[in-house]
């Protein structure tokens, strides 16, 4: 049965170029990382992994149970109202991963009465949690704010949300923010930020949000992830208390998982300290994605990540490939991934990139793009 039913797709997509595979990477790789999403390059800051390793002996392994059970510990606390004020929050409410905090704040806000306004790039977890809503979605031209205005202008429905992101995870492009909020105020609707890319990035560290002034508002509410420039696992909603008081209650995705483990919540909780004691990091980081974006002549990007377009998507494989057998990693985005369906080398800088690790890379991917182009 499963021959006849699956086989046939797994064919299609390696026709295509589309097929994916794991691949596992050693305790010692010595590869020049731009495929990571460790923009702060802490994952293996003695900081950070003393903390991590610490709260397993002091909390054990696990969370024990969904955090309404007994998996709400003081860590828990603690980092919510770090995370909070550090990037102007009235509170926050953490995830298991920064997927499941964007299925529960829009599924939990969704259903009959809510219209969803949705930015056409948005990612992966916004788009599953538009399907799982049961509200009305539009979909509108990327960052077009006057499609949202007559959208939101339009609608039946006496409650609206508004997503987008404050960087784009493929094209690295920023949203217009302050645009977005003043139209959502005007029309009674929510603006919802996904800041996976802005955290520990843009604004000093704190986010696009913070740095257009639109932080601590009531109608703006903001998701973050803890696994990229947090060095960590997990997600987060911030906002209005009422919506984290509304996603203890309702979030199906808070409700019924089982609570971020503790090593994972202390591990977030060093980062933010010392993102806070080292606030020139995300400027390393902007630096760095300055070099690779003159080098390669893309537009310079708001946030981490530099996108090469390839011819298509064996290209973009085959040159990941060369790249990783001369000692650089780094990504390869195909569609679905993408959201022009344009395959890419999708280079993410960290602030730990040094001179002559940015020079080998230029070197390595310019010979690697001239093979297979």
């Amino acid at each position: 049965m499963l021959e006849d039913w699956l086989a046939p797709k797994a064919a299609a997509l390696e026709a295509r170029g589309l097929t994916r595979r794991l691949r596992a990477r050693a305790a010692d790789d010595d590869l020049i990382d731009l495929a990571g999403n460790d923009y702060l390059g802490l994952a293996r800051e003695p900081r950070v992994v003393t903390a991590a390793a610490d709260a397993v002996r002091t909390w054990g392994t696990g969370a024990t149970a969904s955090r309404l059970v007994t998996g709400t510990t003081a860590l828990h606390e603690e980092l919510e109202s770090a995370l909070a004020a550090f990037v102007g929050q009235e509170s926050a409410l953490v995830f298991s991963s920064g997927y499941l905090a964007n299925l529960g704040v829009v599924t939990a806000l969704g259903g009959p009465g809510t219209l969803l306004v949705s930015d056409d790039h948005v990612h992966a977890s916004l788009v599953d949690a538009c399907r799982l809503s049961r509200s009305r979605v539009e979909v509108v031209p990327h960052n077009d704010v006057e499609a949202v205005e007559k959208v939101l202008a339009e609608r039946n429905e006496p409650h609206a949300v508004v997503m987008t992101e404050s960087v784009f995870s493929v094209l690295s492009d920023s949203a217009p923010l302050s645009d977005l909020a003043a139209v959502a105020e005007a029309h009674r609707a929510l603006l919802l930020v996904d800041e996976a890319h802005g955290l520990g990035v843009t604004g000093g560290g704190r986010g696009s949000v913070h740095a257009a002034g639109l932080a601590g508002l009531d109608h703006v509410v903001v998701t973050m992830t803890l696994s990229k420039s947090m060095a960590s696992q997990g997600g987060v909603v911030l906002g209005p208390r009422l919506v984290r008081d509304h996603l203890v209650n309702r979030a199906r995705p808070f409700i019924y998982d089982t609570g971020l483990n503790p090593a994972a919540c202390a591990a977030a909780l060093a980062a933010l300290r010392v993102l806070e004691d080292e606030p020139d990091r995300p400027a390393r980081i902007h630096a760095a994605t300055a070099q690779l974006a003159t080098a390669f002549d893309v537009p310079l990007p708001a946030g981490p990540v530099v996108s090469i377009p390839m011819p298509g998507p064996q290209q973009a494989v085959e040159a990941a490939d060369v790249c990783r057998s001369n000692g650089v990693r780094v990504g390869s985005f195909r569609p679905p991934s993408v959201p022009d369906g344009i395959s890419r080398l999708r280079l993410t800088a960290h602030a730990g990139l040094s001179s002559a690790d940015l020079d080998r890379a230029c070197a390595v991917i310019a010979d690697a793009i001239g093979q297979v182009s």
